[in-house]
C-alpha cells in the first residue's frame, strides 16, 4: 500500500479556504512529484473539497497554455488515483448522557435538550477527527439519546427520516420536511467539517389500518443509522433488522435492507450491533454487494470468553475480508466498551477500557479497497486440515461445561504440551500446543460446541476453543475471566467446520488483542507465529451456520 502525503494549508482539507496557497505535493513510497505554478495545482478539485469550495476556485485568464492544462489534468488524475487508495477513518466511543427513567413521555423540548447535550460531545469529536484529517467518522448506536425507553417514552426523540433519494441537505434546507433538528445538526456537523458523519437515531413512520402490520398506535418506529456526506447531504438510511432483546421500543423492518453508499475512497455498507451475528444484511453486503468497508454503530455489552466487542469485531473483519469501523457506546455499568478500526489483516487501532467513564476518539489510515491490497489474506478452506487427519490420541477424557448457556465438550490440557481432539455433533476440534510457563494455579481446556445458541432467538454456532478456566476447578471452565499468567510457545487450532463463515479470535490477558502474533493458514489452521507475547485467555475459531438458524420468533410470517 502506498502512503499518500499532501502538502497542505494548516487546516486543509477542513478549511473554509478552497485554495492551497503555495503548492501541492504527492509523495509515495517510490516517487515524489511536485505540481506548482498554476491555479489548477493551487486550487485543486479533488473529492476532498465541497462543491461550494470548488465553485470558489477560479482559473486566471492568463493560464491559456494547452500543454500546461494537460499537465495539470494528468497531475490531478494521478493525485486522485493515489489519494483514493487509502483513507483516514475515525470512530468515537461515546459515554452517553442518559435520560431519567420515566413511564411518561417527556416533552419534545426536553428530549431535544438531552440530545443536544450528547451532540455537543459528538460535535467536539467530529471536529477533532476532521482536524486529524479523517474523511469519515462513525458514532455509536444509541449515542444521541441512550436506551432507557418504552415504545411511548422514546417517541419524543424520534424524527421522520426521508429516503436519501430525495437529495436533501438538512443544514441548508431545514424546513423542507417535518421539523428535524437532530438531522439538521448532524448535517451541519458534516458540512462544516467536510467529513462523512455516521450516526444512530430513531425514525418514525405513520401508518393506518390499510396496512395489516400497522401497530395499534399508528406508527412504525425504527432503530436507524444515517450517513451525511461532506456537503451535509443525507446519503444513507438503514433500519436495524436484528433487534436485540429488550428493544421493544422499535419495530422490525418488513424486509432486511442492504444499504450501501459510494465514496471516492470505496464502497461502504452499513448495519447495527446485533446484525453482525446474522446473515442478513451483513453477508449480503459483503458477498453480493462487495462492499469494501462496513460502518458499524453498536451498543455492545461485552461477554467473555468469545464475544467481547474488540475480540469478535476484529475477528469478523478478518473472517469476512473487509474493513469494519466499529463505534461502541461507553458505559462500564453495563459492560459497554470496545471500539476499533479493524481490517482483514487485524486491528489498525482499537480501544477497550472498563475502568473509566470517558469517551475515546480513534483515527487511522486504512486501505480503501482492501481486496486489491497485496497483503490481502488468501481464501481459507476452514475444514481442509482438520478433515485430512485422524483424531489426535490425547484428550480422550472429556467433560461437559457451560459457556453461559451453551454446553461445551471440554478436554483438560493436563501437560505443558500435547495433541488433543475434542468432538461434539459434526464438529471435531484439533489442537497442538506447547506452553512456555504454565502457572500451577491455571487450567486450560480444549472445547467444542456445535449447536443452537440463544434463549429466544436461536442461531447455530460451531466453536473450537483453547480456553483458560476461571480457576483450577474444572467446574469453572467457560466462566468469564479477564486475566491470565500462562504463555504459549506455540498453538495450532483447527476444526471440521461445516461453514465458510469462521472468525479467528486470539485474546490476551486484560482483554488485549494479539495483532500480528497469529496467522490463519489456507488449510484452516489458526496458528501462533512465534509464541504469545502475553498470557493467553483464549484462541478460538468461531463459526456460524446461518442455514441452521431457527425461524425468528418475533417477526410476522411475511418477514420470515
Amino acid at each position: 500500500m502506498q502512503k499518500v502525503t499532501l502538502c497542505k494549508s494548516n487546516h486543509y482539507p477542513h478549511t473554509n479556504s478552497a485554495c492551497i496557497k503555495s503548492r501541492l505535493c504527492v509523495t509515495t513510497d517510490t516517487n515524489k512529484q511536485l505540481f506548482e505554478g498554476s491555479a489548477a495545482a493551487k486550487c485543486f478539485t479533488s473529492w476532498q473539497l465541497t462543491q461550494s469550495q470548488r465553485r470558489s476556485c477560479k482559473t486566471p485568464a492568463m493560464l491559456t497554455s494547452h500543454l500546461l492544462l494537460r499537465a495539470a489534468v494528468l497531475g490531478f488524475t494521478i493525485l486522485q488515483a493515489l489519494a483514493s487508495s487509502t483513507f483516514i477513518a475515525a470512530v468515537y466511543e461515546h459515554a452517553v448522557i442518559l435520560p431519567d427513567v420515566t413511564d411518561k413521555p417527556v416533552s419534545p423540548e426536553e428530549a431535544l435538550a438531552l440530545m443536544n447535550k450528547n451532540m455537543d460531545v459528538l460535535e467536539g469529536a467530529i471536529e477533532e477527527a476532521a482536524q486529524q484529517g479523517a474523511h469519515i467518522i462513525v458514532t455509536p448506536e444509541d449515542g444521541i439519546y441512550g436506551w432507557r425507553f418504552t415504545r411511548e417514552t422514546i417517541y419524543p426523540y424520534l424524527e421522520d427520516i426521508p429516503d436519501p433519494a430525495v437529495n436533501w441537505i438538512p443544514c441548508t434546507d431545514p424546513t423542507r420536511f417535518a421539523p428535524a433538528p437532530v438531522q439538521e445538526r448532524l448535517s451541519c456537523m458534516a458540512r462544516q467539517n467536510s467529513i462523512y458523519v455516521v450516526a444512530n437515531i430513531g425514525d418514525k413512520k405513520l401508518c393506518n389500518s390499510s396496512d395489516p402490520s400497522c401497530p395499534s398506535d399508528g406508527r412504525y418506529q425504527y432503530n436507524t443509522n444515517v450517513v451525511f456526506d461532506p456537503e451535509g447531504k443525507l446519503v444513507a438510511r438503514y433500519h436495524k433488522y436484528n433487534l436485540f432483546r429488550g428493544e421493544t421500543q422499535f419495530n422490525y423492518p418488513k424486509e432486511p435492507e442492504a444499504v450501501t453508499f459510494q465514496t471516492p475512497f470505496g464502497k461502504f455498507g452499513i448495519f447495527t450491533c446485533f446484525d453482525i451475528l446474522f446473515h442478513e444484511p451483513a453477508m449480503v453486503l459483503v458477498n453480493k454487494l462487495q462492499v469494501d468497508t462496513m460502518v458499524y454503530p453498536t451498543a455492545w455489552m461485552n461477554v467473555l470468553p468469545f464475544l467481547t466487542a474488540v475480540e469478535f469485531h476484529s475477528a469478523w473483519a478478518m473472517g469476512m475480508g473487509v474493513n469494519l469501523l466499529s463505534a461502541n457506546t461507553h458505559n462500564i455499568g453495563t459492560a459497554m466498551t470496545g471500539s476499533g478500526l479493524f481490517t482483514p489483516e487485524g486491528p489498525a487501532t482499537y480501544h477497550y477500557n472498563s475502568e473509566t467513564e470517558e469517551g475515546q476518539l480513534l483515527v487511522a489510515e486504512l486501505s480503501a479497497h482492501p481486496r486489491l491490497s497485496p497483503t490481502y489474506p488468501p481464501a481459507v478452506n476452514w475444514s481442509l486440515y482438520a478433515t485430512s487427519i485422524g483424531k489426535f490420541p490425547g484428550g480422550n477424557d472429556t467433560f461437559s461445561g457451560a459457556v453461559r448457556r451453551d454446553i461445551f465438550t471440554f478436554s483438560h490440557l493436563k501437560y505443558k504440551d500435547g495433541n488433543y481432539t475434542v468432538c461434539q455433533g459434526d464438529l471435531c476440534c484439533h489442537l497442538v500446543y506447547q506452553m512456555s510457563n504454565q502457572s500451577k494455579d491455571e487450567v486450560y481446556v480444549l472445547g467444542a460446541f456445535d449447536g443452537l445458541h440463544g434463549s429466544l432467538i436461536k442461531y447455530h454456532w460451531q466453536v473450537c476453543t483453547l480456553l483458560k478456566c476461571k480457576s483450577a476447578d474444572l467446574n469453572t471452565c467457560g466462566q468469564p475471566v479477564e486475566t491470565a499468567e500462562t504463555k504459549f510457545e506455540m498453538f495450532s487450532l483447527s476444526g471440521t467446520f461445516g461453514t465458510n463463515y469462521v472468525f479467528p479470535e486470539v485474546l490476551y490477558s486484560e482483554v488485549q488483542l494479539a495483532h500480528g502474533e497469529f496467522e490463519v493458514l489456507q488449510d484452516g489452521r489458526l496458528k501462533s507465529k512465534h509464541g504469545t507475547s502475553k498470557p493467553l485467555i483464549t484462541a478460538t475459531l468461531f463459526g456460524r451456520l446461518y442455514e441452521k438458524d431457527l425461524p425468528h420468533p418475533l417477526r410476522t410470517p411475511m418477514q420470515q
